[in-house]
Parts: C-alpha cells; structure tokens; sequence
C-alpha cells in the first residue's frame, strides 16, 4: 500500500505539498499567541482538596490571594525607613493592587518587607504586567537616589522570572539542535537539501504539535474531553522538553526513511522510484513504531497532573502528525517535485565532507569464490 501511495502522492506533488501545509500552518497558528506560566493549585482537578482550598481563598480574599508578591528592601539605615513607608503608599494606589500590608521592618532596621496582593489571579497575564510595571517604573521612581535597594519575589514573580528567562533562550537552543543535525544529516546524505527539508519539516510538525497544546491548555478548546476544566498559560519548561523529545522521535523516523531511500537513488539513479520504495520498505516500521509511541502518550493524558496531560498530548500529536502529514503527505511530494536536487552537493564541498558511507554505497569487489574453485589447479592466477 505504501508503495501505490507513494506513487498517487507523486502523481499530484503540488496538490498534495500544498494541501499538507496548509494543515500544518493552520495547525501552528495558535504558536502565535503561546504564553509561558507555571501551574499551580488552581489548575488540579476539583476533586483534590488543593484545588478546593485554592478556590475558597479565591473567593474569599479575592484571586490575587493565592500569588502574593513580596517587596523586599534593604536600606543603608534607620533614617531610611520613609522612602520604604512612601513606596508602600505607592504600591498601594496602583490599578491592579488589591491590598498592601503594613511595612515590616527587621530589628537592626536595615531591612524591610512588604507583601503585595494583586487583584487578579497568578496566572493572569495582567499579574505579569503588574509585577513589569513595579520593577520598571514604580519602585526605581521611589526610590532614587536614596540608596535603598528593592526587590520583587515570592512564588508569582519567580514563575514570572523563569517564563521570561526561558522564552529569551528556546529560540537559541531550538536554533543549536537544527544546525548541528543540518550538519550531521549533510555529511550522512551528502546533500544541502535533504537536510535543509528536514529541519523545515520537524518544525513544522513540531510547532503543529504546540499549537494543538495551545488550543487546548491555554485556549480550553476540548479541554473538557482531555480533563482540563481550567484554561491557563503553558507551563515554561514544557516546550523545551517537549522539542527535544520530539525533534529526536522525528529524525529518527526522518533517517530511517531517507537513508532506505539514498540506498535506492545511489543504486537506481532514479529519484522518483528511489522514493516509492524507500517509503515502500520503511511506512510499515514508521507506523508500528508511531502507532505504539501514541498509545503510550495519550496513556498519560488519563491522568490527574495537568502537566502530564500537557506533555502526553503535545507528544502523541507531533507523533501521529509526523507519521502521517510528514512521511505519507509532504516527504514524497517535496522529493518529487525536487528530483534530483534532493541530492545536490558541491563538489568542493562534497571533498571537503568526511565520507561516513552509512548506506553502504561504495561496494567493495569480492573474489567470485564458484569461479576459483572451478578454475583449474595449474591456471595462471
């Protein structure tokens, strides 16, 4: 069957290329509106009586209840204790602050605390924007040149503080991981657009994947069918992880593919039939293994963690959209409408690669071992 689809894919490649990406790009829109956050009690189930405290405080004193933020300042002495006093009074007419406590200095008087209460729940995107507008324009206007030094923290700043620390670095460490398997996957294939194919498809496939977590976590689309009865950001650790786990999956099937079908190509000298019957040899291998890992994952969705759920769904659905949108759809239908591009190296280039020759295409001659013993004792060798 991989075979006769390989070869109705390639009957139609712009059809099927662009159907594909459609699905893929409409897949990765909800990316654009990803929010880094962490998980806390608001998001357990309504069974557990974390959960049912969570919402009790909530009500009770208000959703900021739950994230206070602690403003600590250390002062160059007693005679410092106002410009503390004065910031307080500050912090407590800001629009989004429901409640300030009294100043709490420590007994040497070189220290002092205030704890801040928002009127909105940790999660909420305004709580950051609080904690931003404290930092930027609040605390440095009150207490210039004074000498005293303010700090923002607690729990809800310091989720706030890893969402943004890790948002900075996921596009340098998603850009490391793509150059060095450019590089690697160059060497193996001998090509610069294999690989370059490669890193185009497993983002695509991989930010397909985010954005289904983003619909479904963030947005609450279907959220009720996977448990998840509270909407909120992603937790910040999850798309790191999440890449790094998905990206290896990925190439792996993207090798294991490729490299039946270079064997064929360096064999056949045939780009299209290379295709057919790389995908020929390796569709059933590729959905056994996909269908498996997909059965494993969406275990994890039955349970009660939220973050467990996240991860189980973000890797089924990057497993089952690369098996199928990826190795069925898009790489048969690139390949052909590529041809013998798929395999260009310049020859400069190609000298200067060390030569792995993984898929065995440089055969080395064996003696015919029937024609010695056939030969005649006395024969000149």
């Amino acid at each position: 069957w991989a075979y006769r689809w390989s070869r109705q894919v390639q009957r139609h490649p712009w059809r099927f290329a662009l159907g594909g990406l459609a699905v893929l790009l409409a897949l990765c829109v909800p990316v654009l509106s990803l929010r880094l956050g962490t998980s806390d009690a608001g998001n357990d189930p309504t069974s557990l009586t974390t959960r049912r405290a969570y919402d009790l405080l909530s009500k009770g004193f208000g959703p900021g209840f739950n994230g206070p933020l602690v403003v600590a300042a250390e002062l160059p002495g007693p005679a410092s204790q106002p410009v503390v006093q004065d910031l307080r009074g500050r912090v407590a007419r800001i629009s989004g602050v429901a409640g300030v406590t009294p100043v709490q200095l420590s007994p040497s008087g070189d220290a002092a605390v205030i704890t801040v209460y928002p009127s909105t729940a940790p999660q909420d995107a305004r709580t950051a924007d609080l904690v931003q507008h404290l930092r930027d324009i609040v605390v440095p206007n009150s207490i210039r040149g004074t000498g005293v030094v303010v700090k923002i923290g607690g729990n809800t700043a310091s989720g706030i503080d890893l969402a943004s620390f890790l948002a900075q670095r996921l596009p340098w460490f998603i850009g490391a991981v793509l150059v060095m398997s450019f590089l690697l996957l160059m060497v193996v294939f001998r090509s610069l657009v294999v690989p370059l194919k490669a890193a185009v498809m497993n983002l695509l496939s991989i930010g397909a994947a985010y954005g289904i977590v983003v619909a479904v976590f963030q947005w609450g689309w279907f959220g009720s069918i996977v448990g998840i009865n509270k909407s909120g950001p992603i937790d910040s650790f999850v798309p790191m992880m999440l890449f790094a786990v998905l990206f290896g999956l990925s190439m792996d099937y993207e090798v294991f593919l490729l490299s039946r079908v270079r064997e064929e190509y360096v064999r056949t000298g045939d780009n299209a039939v290379a295709v057919a019957d790389g995908l020929a040899a390796t569709a059933r291998v590729i959905t056994a293994a996909a269908a498996i890992m997909i059965s494993v994952f969406l275990a994890f969705v039955l349970g009660d963690t939220r973050v467990i759920k996240l991860f189980g769904l973000g890797l089924a659905s990057a497993i089952f959209i690369d098996a199928t949108l990826i190795r069925l759809l898009l790489v048969p239908a690139t390949m052909e409408l590529l041809g013998d591009a798929n395999w260009w190296l310049p020859r400069r280039l190609d000298r200067a690669l060390p030569d792995l020759d993984v898929e065995g295409a440089h055969v080395v001659d064996t003696p015919d071992v029937e024609a010695l013993e056939a030969e005649p004792a006395g024969a000149p060798g």
